[in-house]
């Protein structure tokens, strides 16, 4: 992991071997560098200003206040300074750093006053679901036999299971307006029950509708993946006739060839790399020893009798 100098770290806690989907973004400006979530659950902390100003609406003086204020306080899970989040249980005077108050199985809560609870006052589901060799269904693997803090149940149809970690990675990426139980479809109550667990759920536009999420999808592989690449100006060159004109591969277009380097004839107006021809009904013995479709053939459809029940189709090059 890459090293971040200590006046480059949160300032709250302390800590560069977090991920961002557990802390959120490090804020920084000013001199001051704050994780999202160590932020909003400051116990000392209150946002007195728009959410344009400082971070999120924490005026930087007010952050500067409580990063005093914290500097002598320790966390009851690692025993350093700059413990910020506290316990709301009654009486509780238990005070931690949010990511240890993660990794010890407290809960922080994202809505309302981002309250937060140390392990012994956490909120627990109550309901009576025993599961029986289920799995996570987001991940498909095996999940507690009954509700805790790692494994969580859908409220509504008791059926959907999954891993904290999964449905928080789930819950970041449909945000507010799309996440909702996977198997029932329920939102409302599903939603309810994964703030109180401590769910962050963002208030944006799910992740497949920002701007350039799907742009990697229109990149085209543009090099040769030939064995040993003959051409002089290397893998990139690409020219539109010739020698060095570059075939995708017709089936997975993840992997390209030089005409040369493959010895595909000049007419070859595709080319198929060897990857795709083993799994397939064509056989090639590397790249560049694939098999290619020639101009002034015709593609035809059938149906393989083997697979007829299933009506799958196949491609047949018929000569013309």
């Amino acid at each position: 992991m890459r090293q971040v100098p200590k006046e480059k770290m949160c300032g709250l806690c302390r800590r560069e071997d977090v991920e961002t989907e557990m802390v959120g973004e490090l804020c920084h400006q000013d001199g001051l560098y704050i994780h999202e979530n160590c932020l909003y659950h400051a116990s000392g902390l209150i946002q007195r200003g728009a959410d344009e100003e400082g971070f999120y609406g924490f005026l930087f003086p007010d952050i500067r206040q409580e990063l005093k204020r914290v500097a002598q306080k320790r966390c009851c899970i690692c025993r350093l300074p700059g413990a910020s989040v506290t316990c709301q249980g009654r009486r509780c005077r238990r005070i931690f750093h949010f990511p240890c108050g993660i990794e010890r199985g407290c809960i922080s809560q994202f809505f309302g006053e981002f309250k937060s609870f140390c392990w012994k006052h956490r909120p627990v589901q109550r309901m009576r679901a025993l599961q029986q060799g289920q799995s996570c269904l987001i991940c498909l693997e095996a999940v507690a036999e009954r509700p805790c803090y790692d494994t969580l149940v859908c409220p509504v149809c008791t059926s959907a299971w999954f891993h904290r970690r999964c449905i928080q990675g789930q819950a970041l990426s449909s945000a507010l307006h799309h996440f909702r139980c996977p198997l029932c479809q329920d939102m409302d109550t599903f939603q309810d029950e994964m703030f109180r667990l401590g769910i962050k759920i963002p208030d944006r536009d799910a992740a497949w509708e920002l701007d350039g999420y799907f742009e990697d999808l229109y990149e085209q592989h543009g090099s040769c993946d030939a064995e040993q690449c003959l051409c002089p100006a290397g893998r990139q060159q690409a020219e539109e006739n010739g020698p060095w004109r570059l075939l995708l591969c017709r089936s997975c277009g993840s992997q390209g060839t030089h005409q040369r380097c493959s010895g595909v004839g000049e007419d070859a107006e595709s080319w198929q790399c060897s990857d795709c021809s083993d799994t397939g009904s064509e056989k090639g013995t590397g790249h560049g020893q694939s098999t290619a479709v020639m101009s002034g053939s015709s593609l035809c459809f059938g149906v393989d009798p083997q697979v007829t029940a299933m009506g799958t189709p196949y491609a047949t090059v018929v000569p013309s």
